[in-house]
Formats: C-alpha cells, sequence, structure tokens
C-alpha cells in the first residue's frame, strides 16, 4: 500500500482533473445551488408579503425541470407522435423538434432580475422620457378579484414601452409574464427578457407541433395560477387605431377551460401616448403596406445619444404624457355561464370593446384630432374644441394636465410644433401636408370614441390629405 507508483506528469494532471470536476459537481454545484436557492426563497417569501397576487412556484421552477414537464406531457407526446406520421420522420425527430421549441418558449424567471433591475430600469426610462399618469383605475375592483384567480393583463399595443409603462405600473401588483414575438430573440436581450419571466412565441408559425407545444405551455402556466401579460392584436399598431384582436392565444387559453377548476380574470388595459417613440418608423411601414421595421441599432443608439446631449445641455424636455387605464375585468367563468360552442371571438370582441372604452384621451391625440376635423385653428379655438370634446365625451377618460383645458391645449399644440407636424403663421396652427400621416396616427387612437357621425366625416377629412 506504501509503494511508490510512476505515472507521466500529463496523466497525474488529468487524473487530479477529473476528480477535481468530479468534487465539483457532486459536492460544491449541488451545495452551492442549495445555498442560492435558500436565499431565493427568502427573497421571495419577502416579496410575497408585499405583492397582491404572490409569485407561483410554477414561475420558480427550474427552467431545465419545466421543459422536461412540457416536452413530456401526455398532449405533447400525442403530437409528437402525430407530427412524425404526418412528415414521414422518425419520432426521435420530432421529439428533438418538440425540445427545441420548449427550449425557445420556457422562460427562466429571475425575482432579483425583474425586481432588482428590470422593475428600476422600467420606472427609470418611464420617468425619463414621459410625464406618467394612471388613467381610470377602480383599485377595490381589482383586489376583489378571486385571489386564486390566474389574472391575464389584455392591453392594446402603441409601443414597445408599453412593456416597460405596464411593468412599472403593476410593480405593485405581481411579476407579469408577457407573451413576446420573435423581435426579442437578440442575445443578450432574450437572456434579461427570459430572466423577466417572459416566454417567446412565433407568431406567423402554422406547424402544428410547435403550436402544441405552446398551447401546452400556456395552459400549464394559467393552470397554476401565473399572472400574464398579452397583446390581443399580435403587433404594434400601424395607424394608430385599435386593430381587430388575433385568437391565437386567447384560443390556448379558453380550450378545455374548466368553471369548476381555477378561474382566468382578464384585467383590460389601454395605454396611450403624446408621443410614440416609433411613430414615424409605423406610419412609414403603414404606406408602404409592410410590417418591416428599419430600426437599425446604429439609428436608435444615435437618438439614445442625442438624447443624453441634449439632457446634459439643458434642452431636453420630455416627450409628453403617457397615460395607463385599467378597465373592469372579465371573469371567464362568469363570461362562460350559460354559453356553448367556442367562446374565443366573443371573449376577443369583450375585451377589445373594454380596452377602448378606457383608452385615455392625451393632449397631442386630442389636438390632432381637432385640427383634422376643423382644418386649422386658433390657439382660442383648439381651447374651446378641447372644452366641448369634454362636454361630448363624459364617459371618456380625458387627462387634462393641470385641469386646464388652456393648458392642455398648449402642451399638445407645443409637442405638435416642435416635431414640425404643425405649423404656425400669423397665430394660426395648420398641420404639414408632409406629416399629415402622423397626425392621423394619434388622432386614431381616439376616434373609436367619437360620435359615429363625427368619426365617420373625419375619417373623410383624415384620408384625403394622405392620398394627395
Amino acid at each position: 500500500m506504501s509503494q511508490t507508483i510512476e505515472m507521466p506528469l500529463w496523466l497525474l494532471v488529468l487524473v487530479l482533473g477529473f476528480a477535481a470536476y468530479a468534487a465539483w459537481e457532486k459536492v460544491m454545484i449541488p451545495s452551492v445551488r442549495w445555498f442560492f436557492r435558500r436565499r431565493l426563497e427568502k427573497v421571495v417569501a419577502r416579496l410575497n408579503q408585499n405583492l397582491e397576487r404572490p409569485i407561483q412556484p410554477f414561475k420558480l421552477a427550474r427552467r431545465y425541470d419545466m421543459i422536461q414537464r412540457l416536452i413530456y406531457d401526455p398532449q405533447v407526446s400525442q403530437a409528437v407522435v402525430d407530427h412524425a406520421r404526418a412528415e414521414g420522420i422518425p419520432e426521435s425527430v420530432a421529439f428533438a423538434s418538440a425540445e427545441r421549441y420548449a427550449r425557445e418558449i420556457v422562460p427562466s424567471f429571475s425575482a432579483s432580475a425583474y425586481f432588482g433591475f428590470a422593475i428600476r430600469v422600467a420606472r427609470f426610462l418611464s420617468v425619463a422620457l414621459y410625464r406618467v399618469r394612471l388613467g381610470y383605475y377602480d383599485d377595490a375592483e381589482l383586489k376583489n378579484i378571486d385571489p386564486k384567480a390566474a389574472v391575464i393583463f389584455v392591453m392594446n399595443h402603441r409601443s414597445n414601452m408599453d412593456y416597460l409603462l405596464v411593468t412599472y405600473l403593476a410593480a405593485q401588483r405581481s411579476a407579469l409574464s408577457y407573451a413576446v414575438g420573435e423581435w426579442a430573440q437578440v442575445w443578450p436581450l432574450s437572456r434579461l427578457i427570459r430572466a423577466m419571466g417572459a416566454y417567446f412565441i412565433r407568431r406567423k408559425s402554422n406547424n402544428d407541433l410547435y403550436r402544441k407545444v405552446l398551447a401546452r405551455y400556456v395552459r400549464l402556466a394559467t393552470d397554476a395560477g401565473v399572472t400574464q401579460a398579452m397583446f390581443p392584436e399580435g403587433g404594434l399598431s400601424l395607424t394608430g387605431d385599435i386593430k381587430p384582436p388575433k385568437l391565437g392565444l386567447l384560443k390556448y387559453l379558453t380550450a378545455d377551460f374548466d368553471p369548476t377548476q381555477r378561474d382566468i380574470v382578464f384585467v383590460p388595459v389601454a395605454l396611450n401616448y403624446d408621443r410614440v417613440l416609433e411613430d414615424r418608423i409605423l406610419t412609414a411601414a403603414a404606406k408602404a403596406e409592410k410590417r418591416r421595421f428599419k430600426a437599425r441599432l446604429s439609428v436608435v443608439g444615435g437618438n439614445i445619444l442625442k438624447q443624453l446631449w441634449l439632457r446634459v445641455t439643458g434642452r431636453y424636455h420630455k416627450y409628453g404624457y403617457a397615460a395607463v387605464s385599467f378597465g373592469h375585468p372579465v371573469s371567464l367563468r362568469a363570461f362562460s355561464a350559460g354559453k356553448e360552442g367556442d367562446l374565443t371571438l366573443s371573449l376577443a370582441q369583450e375585451l377589445m370593446q373594454k380596452i377602448g372604452e378606457v383608452v385615455p384621451v392625451l393632449p397631442v391625440p386630442a389636438v390632432s384630432w381637432l385640427i383634422l376635423r376643423n382644418g386649422p385653428m386658433t390657439r382660442s379655438e383648439v381651447e374651446y374644441g378641447m372644452s366641448q370634446m369634454t362636454r361630448e365625451l363624459p364617459q371618456a377618460h380625458i387627462h387634462l394636465p393641470r385641469d386646464d383645458q388652456a393648458y392642455a391645449a398648449e402642451v399638445g399644440l407645443r409637442n405638435l410644433v416642435e416635431r414640425r407636424i404643425l405649423t404656425l403663421k400669423d397665430g394660426t396652427y395648420t398641420a404639414n401636408p408632409d406629416d399629415v400621416d402622423l397626425l392621423n396616427f394619434y388622432a386614431n387612437s381616439i376616434r373609436h370614441l367619437m360620435a359615429p357621425s363625427e368619426a365617420a366625416t373625419a375619417i373623410k377629412e383624415i384620408s384625403a390629405p394622405v392620398e394627395t
């Protein structure tokens, strides 16, 4: 036992290396994981004491475990068999595809990344860019939602700022799990978004196997009570108005819904801005009739540097107001009572109607609407139009800065003149012919709130300049 053994140095290094790796994998890694897991559990326990809707264990599960649970789900397994048979490929190949889809979809939520980083960034950017206002909001109604229900925030999609704005304003309620499109699947942005609990979706995929994997993930998360957020329109509005809903995600939620089990409660959320960051990109895409946004990183970086320079030199102005309103919640259990068949379309229409009802009316959309309806106007005429709009739309949620119609008119006019969307000459404000599409874009956000006769007239007046 005490004999000396000779071996080459390279072999000794190799043996010691394997021994160190085995010790790290079997002893150190489990200990480190246990240490951080315990710290995570303590952090989440403290967070849940302050959140109206606690973070569910499903959201805290290890990503690897969640992927395994998803790909071995009975319905996914059957979909793998069906896909292999339909495509004439081995089941092992179809299973590998299902696993790839699961890895693409499943997030890796980090409470520290969400509450320690994401919310702070969301708050900083929202407040730095806009004067953020909370529109219609029934606190008692939202607090009375069944604590065991799965809450889904459904929102109109005006800007990519929507994610940050709602995350910031909902920070005291729960951690939201967003459904995000392919635009976010860029490293390292994708890692951050996964850590925030978002899951990726291919909006235009027609692959039945992919759709089944996605449907089962959404179903499992909902059954576990995870609070989610989605945009039924399926993408940014190119024209500024509320678009017809896409039914995919809603169908996954309504399919096989059992009223005797956990309820699903939809909370309509409406957003509006005095300035949408991507407005020129979106209106250009609308003209070209293509959803291809030419937003290069160089352009984005240049705009960021420009804003920083304006702030350093003391010439920075915020982009105006951004407002969020929360509508009346819709319980799927109550909505489905007495109804038969597929509820997806009727539910989608109900939700979009409720979103439209609470869209905030801000200074820039209001001024845009008035200019397009009436033609060139003086400031006093705009102020009178604002007061008339307030009287004619008693149910609308009109935000008047400082509760002053004159100041609201000033804010809207100043914003549009600084951007050269309106021109001022001899005390009269006139639409810039080159930017009428931007006036359309902002006016369209509140068009549905107007009287049908006025809306029809305004639509005609809005479209005429664009054609010329």
